[in-house]
């Protein structure tokens, strides 16, 4: 004789303490949950608003300089650790957690024009108006004792930017050349010039360390290779490029933020076109600064913004602005990817979140799960048009907001005139340039 009997588990609902929640039962069953997708779709959607009503980036305001902030450097080995330049030759020594300056020296007479900090984060070097290259101590010094330099390198023309090696003793400086130093020399190790005009900016690769890229006033990015000692190859634009910034992940890839307020991410192997064109800024594109996973980028301009674009789209993902920032001059991600700062004309270090809706501090487990599962609904339903319009719609100031508008107009008369210059000549007289080339004059190897 067979007899049927129910056997259950306790462990399937008994819960192990008052604390827990209750076990639900669930069949997975897509019959008998008929209306899933609506219900996720609603779930999405309010997900979506809720991110927006949420949205407030601005954390703080680090102020104390008394003149514009010109250039800003991280600590490589400590996340609170901030350093900045200001027009007036001052450098200060930030820590993020109390929001205050923990150290104040005279550097320079004339503006700050860089400022690095060397691999091991125990000093850092900054260049001037003064023709001075000087070496610092991180920590302050005794008490009692003067602020003094460790080194100081007297050269014959301004310098307008340093950068230093990530692994070895080595920095290079740029000006009228590319300089190569070792650090215990008064003299530079080799120049390496291309062209006559002054360069701007140089940086380091952080993956292959013996690269360097600069950009010079004449339109041109120069490639350099420090064991060769001589420049590899270069590539002309339409503008001039003011700094680049290399992929910490993608040894190849670098992105430049031009004058003709677009930015350029390069294959340094196929400088002939570049893999993206960023378009959403409407004045010149001051700084760029990659995040430490390599996936997005921060630019400042001098339309009193930042924005933060993914390295494979055209369009940011986000913009932040304040009634009171200026034109912004430089721009940091920090090493933890959660914060940018950003230095402005009006003598202020702002501090934002990276991602504009994210809660800062401890998140329940519950907290964050449901933080999970939001963002997977986000992610299922980002192409409906609703949920695509709340994502995407940002405020903007007037004055960024009309000159966008007047860009799109200029853009779209441009492309009519194309149209209709090839629709009355002859077939072939007028190829197709795509949006990608029409900027590059040339590339010199």
């Amino acid at each position: 004789m067979r007899v049927k009997v129910l056997s259950r588990n306790p462990d399937d609902y008994i819960r192990e303490t008052k604390q827990d929640l209750q076990r639900v039962p669930r069949n997975y069953d897509p019959a008998l949950h008929p209306f899933e997708v609506p219900r996720e779709y609603m779930r999405a959607l309010n997900a979506t608003k809720l991110e927006r009503v949420f949205a407030k980036p601005f954390l703080a305001s680090l102020d104390g300089h008394r003149d514009g902030v010109n250039c800003m450097a991280k600590h490589p080995q400590s996340l609170s650790t901030v350093l900045s330049g200001a027009c007036d030759g001052e450098v200060k020594i930030w820590n993020l957690t109390k929001r205050e300056c923990i150290r104040t020296l005279q550097a320079h007479e004339g503006f700050v024009r860089g400022i690095c900090t060397r691999f091991c984060g125990t000093s850092f070097f900054t260049v001037g108006d003064d023709k001075t290259v000087k070496h610092w101590k991180i920590d302050g010094p005794g008490y009692g004792r003067e602020e003094e330099p460790l080194h100081t390198i007297l050269g014959k023309t301004v310098y307008t930017g340093i950068d230093h090696h990530w692994k070895e003793a080595v920095f290079a400086t740029c000006g009228h050349q590319v300089d190569i130093w070792d650090e215990q020399r008064t003299s530079p190790i080799c120049s390496l010039t291309w062209g006559v005009d002054s360069i701007s900016s140089v940086k380091f690769n952080p993956i292959e360390t013996y690269l360097l890229g600069s950009c010079a006033s004449d339109r041109n990015i120069v490639l350099y290779d420090m064991r060769q000692s001589t420049p590899l190859k270069k590539v002309i634009l339409d503008m001039r490029t003011n700094t680049l910034c290399w992929n910490p992940m993608e040894a190849f890839i670098f992105t430049s933020a031009n004058e003709d307020h677009n930015l350029y991410t390069f294959d340094m192997r196929f400088l002939e076109s570049p893999v993206m064109v960023h378009i959403d800024h409407v004045s010149a594109v001051l700084d760029v600064d990659y995040s430490p996973t390599g996936k997005e980028f921060v630019s400042a301009s001098f339309d009193k913004s930042i924005r933060i674009f993914p390295v494979d789209k055209g369009r940011s993902r986000e913009v932040y602005h304040t009634k009171r920032m200026q034109h912004v001059i430089t721009v940091k991600w920090t090493s933890d990817n959660k914060y940018i700062l950003c230095g402005s004309d009006e003598m202020n270090i702002r501090l934002w979140k990276a991602n504009a809706s994210e809660k800062l501090g401890v998140l329940v487990p519950r907290e964050r799960a449901a933080m999970n599962y939001n963002q997977k609904l986000k992610e299922k339903f980002q192409h409906h048009p609703q949920i695509k319009r709340i994502a995407r719609h940002r405020h903007l100031p007037k004055a960024i907001y009309s000159q966008a508008k007047e860009l799109r107009i200029m853009r779209e008369a441009r492309r009519r005139k194309e149209l209709n210059r090839r629709k009355h000549s002859k077939p072939g007289s007028s190829p197709f340039v795509s949006e990608k080339k029409k900027h590059i004059v040339a590339v010199v190897k």
